[in-house]
């Protein structure tokens, strides 16, 4: 397929789209029944595996186009939600701009209907293996009841923090998404409410008192099977949300038990770096050679083509970010946030402004063995040099793998990593504590990130909310460098209620989205998708997010 064509699909895709291109899916009434499950060979274990196996490398959700970049599972998600703040930017049109911009986003276009339709479907996958289970569960199952207790928690944790327009701790009884367990009947459909904070975080929290009891005495899998790890760390993630700093600092100090942190060399090992899981990994989801978005589309639908750099473009040619140029790039205020002395800085190329060709090339040697290829990605669009560009996730299969995509994009994506819960750890210890969450900081920092590390360089960055301690802001700033692209900025910002920065002095954000928010953006809660409201009376939608009319006038740091 040629290159062309892919780019113009690409700008195909930002315009409006009816409700009508996603695939017909109801999830209050398309569940499978015990009888039609427990007929199938194998079915218990197929449908266990189904929950995490439909989580990427599927195309799931749009009906017309099964080669589509956005439908990627839960790494559409997770990109999705970094495009929608000012820690990512792009420089060009890409798959996900219309959450940057701002557009399409009323309940009756497509895109809002890609979170509500994956994660219903997901959730049905749990609901399914929990019904044919029973109440007594049989030895044999219970490894599987207890993988999707612990993945509907995940899965109703990030609607609950998403949709909600306030926080638990700002409103308990704001609204959040409607409940639909393995109970739900399809008579219940028409009339079936979301769920209030409390309601949800209650439940939630229920379920993973259900997994951690289906979970004694399994031993546990590797990295790409929910386990007990994972299930302390739903925990940790709720009761953060919740502002219980106990429970948050007991569950995530759990979590991490019996995993190491990434270690310098590992975070930007230039063969491995975030495409296998290190010891530091608590979960994660794997790209397979035979997954449809690797066999269809050159390769060109997956998370590998969406970041990694390194594809021979006189061998292969392919991937948005190696040879397209739709790449994602860090925000530069955050970029020259970063001290030199901190490792993680070299996840992405430094800014030369004014440099030439050769100078380029010169300094890129230093993030890649393929300099030239580095400088071909950026000229391919709009680019003027790769300033900002991601080395954070690398092509897989060393040589081959950048000589041929479908080795190179066979990639493993972290979905949580301990690095998460020993912030969260240090967080909720400082909240109870004055000094203590600064300790376990300073440790971690000195130890595996920056050696020259001292604390309180970032604790006077509010975002406009000066309401937050000192701590948490520097533990905020901590998240966005730590987990930058791996979609979760979004729920602190939420949880904080910080606002936004696009437009400053040398900004890299394009003009017409330079947005300076004061407060958490609109944006940050989407539409309900209409046909749910349309036949479910007792579901609130939320309201439309207005993109602002104009670029807003430059912050001053």
């Amino acid at each position: 397929m040629k290159n062309i064509f892919k780019v113009s699909i690409a700008l195909l895709g930002l315009a409006a789209i009816s409700t009508g291109c996603i695939k017909e899916f109801q999830p209050q009434t398309s569940y499978v029944t015990a009888a039609q499950a427990a007929a199938a060979p194998g079915s218990f274990d197929n449908f266990v595996a189904a929950i995490t196996s439909t989580m990427n490398g599927q195309f799931l959700v749009w009906g017309n186009d099964d080669t589509r970049p956005d439908d990627l599972g839960y790494p559409s998600l997770m990109i999705t939600r970094d495009n929608l703040g000012s820690d990512l930017t792009r420089d060009y049109l890409n798959w996900y701009s219309n959450w940057y911009q701002v557009q399409y986003l009323e309940p009756n276009y497509a895109y809002c209907q890609f979170p509500w339709s994956y994660y219903y479907q997901w959730i049905k996958a749990c609901n399914t293996v929990i019904s044919l289970a029973g109440e007594n569960p049989a030895p044999e199952q219970c490894s599987g009841v207890a993988q999707a207790y612990t993945m509907r928690a995940m899965f109703y944790l990030d609607l609950a923090r998403w949709y909600s327009q306030k926080t638990y701790t700002a409103d308990k009884e704001a609204l959040t998404v409607p409940k639909i367990t393995e109970k739900t009947l399809a008579a219940d459909a028409a009339h079936n409410p979301r769920m209030t904070n409390e309601q949800a975080f209650e439940f939630i929290l229920s379920d993973v008192d259900m997994a951690e009891k289906y979970f004694e005495g399994v031993p546990a899998g590797d990295v790409y099977t929910p386990n007990l790890s994972l299930a302390y760390g739903v925990k940790a993630r709720a009761y953060l949300t919740m502002g219980e700093w106990e429970k948050a600092k007991e569950y995530a100090e759990k979590a991490i038990e019996g995993h190491a942190f990434t270690s310098a060399e590992q975070y930007i090992d230039w063969e491995t770096g975030f495409n296998t899981p290190t010891s530091s990994w608590i979960f994660a989801l794997k790209t397979n050679k035979d997954d449809p978005q690797i066999l269809y589309n050159d390769a060109d639908s997956s998370w590998g083509s969406m970041w990694c750099l390194e594809i021979n473009p006189e061998v292969s040619g392919c991937g948005y970010a190696a040879n397209y140029g739709q790449h994602f790039i860090i925000d530069r205020h955050l970029y020259e946030s970063i001290p030199d002395s901190d490792i993680r800085k070299k996840c992405w190329i430094g800014f030369l402004d004014d440099a030439s060709e050769d100078e380029w090339i010169d300094f890129l040697g230093a993030y890649s063995k393929h300099p030239d290829w580095l400088w071909i990605s950026s000229q391919t669009n709009y680019s003027e040099d790769p300033s900002g560009f991601c080395c954070k996730f690398r092509t897989a299969g060393g040589d081959e793998g950048r000589d041929n995509q479908y080795v190179g994009f066979l990639v493993s994506i972290p979905l949580m990593r301990s690095e998460e819960m020993l912030l969260i750890q240090a967080e909720a210890a400082e909240m109870l504590a004055a000094g203590e969450g600064q300790a376990i900081l300073t440790n971690f920092m000195k130890s595996y990130r920056d050696p020259s590390y001292v604390y309180g360089t970032h604790s006077n960055e509010t975002f406009f909310n000066d309401e937050t301690t000192a701590f948490q802001n520097e533990i905020y700033w901590q998240k966005r460098v730590e987990l930058w692209g791996e979609g979760l900025s979004m729920f602190d910002t939420k949880r904080l209620e910080k606002g936004i920065i696009r437009s400053y002095a040398g900004t890299n954000h394009p003009e017409g989205e330079r947005f300076n928010v004061d407060h958490t953006p609109e944006w940050y809660t989407p539409t309900i998708v209409q046909t749910e409201t349309n036949y479910n009376y007792d579901c609130v939608q939320n309201p439309t997010p207005i993109r602002p009319s104009n670029d807003s006038e430059e912050y001053v740091w």
